[in-house]
C-alpha cells in the first residue's frame, strides 16, 4: 500500500477491498466478530477519498502530514507578516494558499503559472471575489464604519 509512481488509487482501493474480504472469511469465530465489524465499519466511514492521494501525489497522505503542512504554512505566514493570527491570510486566500506552498521551487512555480491560461485565470478570478466579498466588507466596515457607511450612502444616491 505503500504510494509508488506506478500505484493508482483504483488499484489501491480494489486491493484493500480483497483484503477486507479475505479478513471477513478467515476471522469467522464468536471472538472475532465485534473487531471485523468495527473494521468494516471504520473502513467504510474512511472509503470515500482514502485513496486520492496516490493519484495526486502533493496531497498529504495522513493527517500528520496535514498538521504538519498547516503548521508549515503558519510559520511562513509568521515569518512573512510577524502577525501571530492567521485568520484574515485564511479568509482572504483560503484555498489558494495550497497552490503557493505545494510549488516545489521557483521554476516549478513559473512552470505552473505558464501553463495556465488567461481565461482559466479569469474564471478564478472572479470565484475568489466572489469568496471573499462578504469578509471584505466586514473588514472595511469594521476599520471605519463612517467610511464605509459614507460610500455605500453615495453608491445609493447615484443609482437613485
Amino acid at each position: 500500500m505503500e504510494p509508488l509512481e506506478n500505484k493508482s488509487s483504483s488499484w489501491v482501493e480494489s486491493r484493500l477491498r480483497r483484503y477486507l474480504i479475505q479478513i471477513e472469511k478467515e476471522l469467522n469465530r464468536e471472538d472475532d466478530l465485534t473487531f471485523v465489524d468495527n473494521l468494516m465499519r471504520y473502513s467504510k466511514g474512511f472509503w470515500k477519498g482514502l485513496f486520492t492521494f496516490y493519484d495526486f501525489p502533493l496531497l498529504p497522505r495522513t493527517n500528520n502530514d496535514l498538521e504538519l503542512f498547516f503548521r508549515r504554512t503558519k510559520v511562513r505566514h509568521r515569518r512573512i507578516t510577524g502577525s501571530r493570527t492567521w485568520n484574515r491570510y485564511i479568509v482572504r486566500h483560503g484555498e489558494n494558499i495550497v497552490f503557493v506552498e505545494n510549488v516545489k521551487n521557483e521554476q516549478d512555480g513559473l512552470q505552473k503559472i505558464q501553463n495556465a491560461t488567461y481565461s482559466a485565470y479569469k474564471k478564478e478570478s472572479k470565484k475568489w471575489n466572489r469568496r471573499i466579498y462578504e469578509h471584505t466588507k466586514q473588514r472595511r466596515f469594521k476599520q471605519d464604519p463612517d467610511a464605509y457607511l459614507n460610500i455605500i450612502e453615495s453608491k445609493w444616491k447615484r443609482h437613485n
